[in-house]
């Protein structure tokens, strides 16, 4: 049942003390003591993709508000990070042609007799896996409130991997899953609108947002020393890949979109931020960009902000930190037209929202090659419209919507 032009929006929680971000609490009392919270995570440290960081953040946040958290994840011989709070590994397999994830079969005893030991209050559920709908079924079991989270659009995948025929199926595993949840987080007003469709309650929506690190994301970290090393001239337009290397990220479309441009006479040797399974493709569709591979810190502050367009095709994005991440560091975003880019971006204004095709992303790319001063002011209104999303305010929601979680 979609939401009508004049229903309300969801809203995330607004008990904080206006601009501040701070929360109200008793004298000497942490606003996190006594919630005690157990985690279900697909892969908490296996990979570093945007739901993996905002859950890390999360507990880490939780954990300093004086909040206690035990986390359940499948894990790897080697993570890709060291995990925020306590870990407990869960028996758990390789996804298939995808190795770098992995799946739990179920939840074992000694994780169920784990869960009893640790005694939560509320059960934070992640993933729609087995892992995640067997942690739903334990916390009915032993009557304790559920709340899930939306990461991903798990549900754009399927066309990507010649499995559409699937879609439905995971659409209505989808529905069963959020709809048995006492609450949901979803990353913006688009993701609340699915779960709307999909028969969750709107008033067991909330949103979760996500946050940026002015200190790692920053105008003032573009380096003419680092572009010039790497072979760049200081007045070249640098257009930007940042992200995974998977195919339902659009590799395909960006490759196509920069074939466009260099038809239509534009010398572009495109930058490439990110690792993954899909790399070796993207490097047979684009043999003399430059990648960078794996990066953190200032480092990858630095190569973000050293680019000029950041060219984002995905259409599978639940809340789009590519995005977010270039637009704080003053790169001008030209993104597929989707929920999540509407969430971020004012079109004309902050950056460009555009139809999912090479020629369309083609057009946009061109338009600010050939005007300057436009692609200028958007750099300039990009960085300003992200100033609004810092994490410890919108952790602060979350720990709120935990509250009232367990007083309703």
């Amino acid at each position: 049942m979609p939401i009508g032009p004049a229903a309300e929006p969801i809203r995330a929680p607004s008990r904080r003390l206006a601009g501040s971000g701070e929360l109200p609490r008793a004298a000497n009392d942490k606003p996190g003591a006594g919630l005690r919270i157990a985690l279900f995570s697909g892969n908490y440290n296996c990979v570093r993709d945007g739901a993996n960081r905002a859950l890390n953040k999360l507990v880490a946040h939780l954990i300093e508000q004086g909040a206690a958290v035990r986390v359940y994840s499948p894990t790897i011989a080697e993570p890709a990070f060291a995990p925020a709070g306590d870990l407990v590994s869960v028996r758990s397999v390789p996804i298939p042609g995808r190795s770098e994830f992995r799946i739990a079969l179920g939840l074992p005893k000694a994780v169920k007799d784990d869960i009893r030991r640790f005694g939560p209050n509320l059960i934070h559920v992640s993933a729609p896996d087995l892992l995640g709908t067997a942690a739903q079924r334990f916390a009915r079991r032993i009557g304790v409130p559920i709340v899930a989270s939306l990461h991903t659009r798990f549900e754009t995948y399927f066309d990507y991997y010649g499995l559409g025929m699937l879609r439905r199926w995971a659409e209505r595993r989808l529905s069963r899953f959020y709809r048995g949840s006492d609450c949901v987080l979803a990353p913006n007003q688009s993701c609340a609108q699915s779960l709307i469709e999909m028969d969750v309650k709107p008033g067991r929506i909330a949103l979760w947002g996500r946050g940026i690190d002015p200190s790692a994301f920053s105008p003032a970290l573009r380096n003419l020393g680092w572009r010039r090393a790497h072979g760049y001239r200081d007045d070249e337009i640098v257009p930007l890949f940042f992200g995974r290397l998977v195919i339902e990220k659009g590799i395909q479309v960006f490759a196509d979109t920069i074939g466009e441009l260099r038809e239509r006479g534009h010398d572009l040797r495109p930058l490439i931020v990110g690792i993954g399974p899909a790399e070796r493709k993207m490097r047979e569709l684009l043999p003399d960009a430059l990648f960078v591979g794996h990066l953190e810190g200032t480092a990858l502050g630095r190569a973000i902000a050293s680019a000029d367009i950041l060219i984002n095709p995905s259409i599978t994005e639940a809340f789009g930190n590519v995005n977010l991440e270039a637009m704080a560091s003053g790169v001008a975003v030209v993104s597929a037209d989707v929920g999540s880019a509407q969430a971020l971006i004012d079109h004309g204004r902050s950056g460009l929202l555009v139809a999912p095709t090479p020629a369309a992303f083609a057009d946009a790319t061109e338009m600010l090659i050939d005007a300057p001063d436009l692609r200028r002011a958007m750099q300039r209104d990009a960085a300003s419209a992200s100033a609004e999303y810092r994490w410890p305010t919108i952790l602060n929601d979350v720990l709120y919507r935990y509250r009232n979680v367990l007083t309703d």
